[in-house]
């Protein structure tokens, strides 16, 4: 398994770049391999889309897919404010609590309405987004978005899958403190 992902990230990595290589192209190759690379090159990003995956996974029925969604959607939408400059107060708290948050309620086993849940989770991947947004390229946006919204994506699917594999047990929820205790150590860094 280790060597397939090994494969699998060098194709992720070199592919785009290859398709992009040829004269005649616009110069943004780097921009989808950037963007792929930005939720999980800091730790308060993986954690918080891994956890989101958790969540969904302890919850079950239609969080699995709705909880993703809304986080991804709002994610481009947080996206695309900070790529315009438009400011978002406390985003770094906000990305930050994210973790802490959904790790508690994974630890907790926490069954909130989805109607308290959605919201919530809305503004977590705005904040995120605002961040992905607001450090990414001058150009290729499109592109980057892209490939941070497939990287988010597929965290968060990373997360249902190992939550499910871990039965929504007790493991389950020793990650999730753990997950929020990784948070609080974030805050301090």
């Amino acid at each position: 398994m280790n060597a397939l992902m090994k494969r699998l990230t060098l194709a992720a990595i070199l592919l785009p770049s290859a398709a992009l290589a040829h004269p005649g192209h616009v110069h943004d190759e780097g921009q989808f391999v950037h963007g792929l690379a930005h939720p999980v090159g800091g730790a308060d990003h993986l954690l918080a889309m891994v956890a989101l995956g958790l969540l969904a996974a302890q919850l079950g029925g239609r969080a699995v897919w709705a909880l993703p969604v809304t986080f991804v959607g709002a994610m481009l939408a947080g996206g695309a404010m900070g790529a315009g400059g438009m400011g978002f107060p406390a985003v770094e708290p906000m990305i930050l609590a994210s973790v802490v948050i959904l790790g508690v309620l994974v630890a907790m086993a926490a069954r909130l309405p989805m109607a308290a849940l959605v919201p919530m989770v809305a503004v977590f991947g705005a904040a995120h987004g605002w961040a992905h947004g607001a450090e990414g390229p001058a150009t290729g946006l499109a592109l980057y978005a892209a490939g941070f919204a497939l990287a988010t994506m597929a965290l968060h699917l990373g997360g249902i899958a190992f939550g499910r594999l871990l039965s929504r047990g007790l493991e389950l929820r020793v990650l999730g403190g753990g997950t929020a205790l990784a948070g609080l150590a974030l805050t301090v860094a």
